[in-house]
């Protein structure tokens, strides 16, 4: 599950930046019900099944549980949570639903797209 990490960045550039953020969100969508590992800036790391996210890629995840619970025993009682898409440093995706070259090409497209 941990095998692919995908890296949210945000950039300078606001044209730039909205089309690569559609390109992750409409990727995003395709993964609704599947389980991620959330890590965020505070270096917290969530697990739980992505139930939605939107175009500021915020994200909802359902059944979450943290990967270092005596880190963050206060988390133990939560089932759900909201995440502000500013706040993630990394999604981590189950490799096997993750079709890489469908996304390179997606990410081509929008490069050249980007040029003209």
């Amino acid at each position: 599950m941990l095998d692919l990490q995908l890296q949210i960045t945000y950039l300078n550039d606001y044209t730039f930046g909205f089309i690569k953020t559609l390109l992750f969100y409409s990727f995003f969508k395709s993964l609704v019900g599947k389980d991620v590992v959330v890590e965020l800036k505070n270096d917290l790391s969530i697990c739980g099944t992505l139930h939605s996210v939107d175009q500021y890629l915020n994200i909802k995840l359902t059944d979450i549980s943290v990967t270092d619970p005596e880190k963050y025993p206060h988390m133990l009682s939560v089932k759900n949570c909201f995440i502000r898409g500013s706040v993630v440093r990394y999604v981590q995706l189950p490799a096997d639903e993750v079709d890489t070259q469908l996304l390179q090409d997606a990410a081509r497209k929008e490069a050249l797209q980007q040029k003209q």
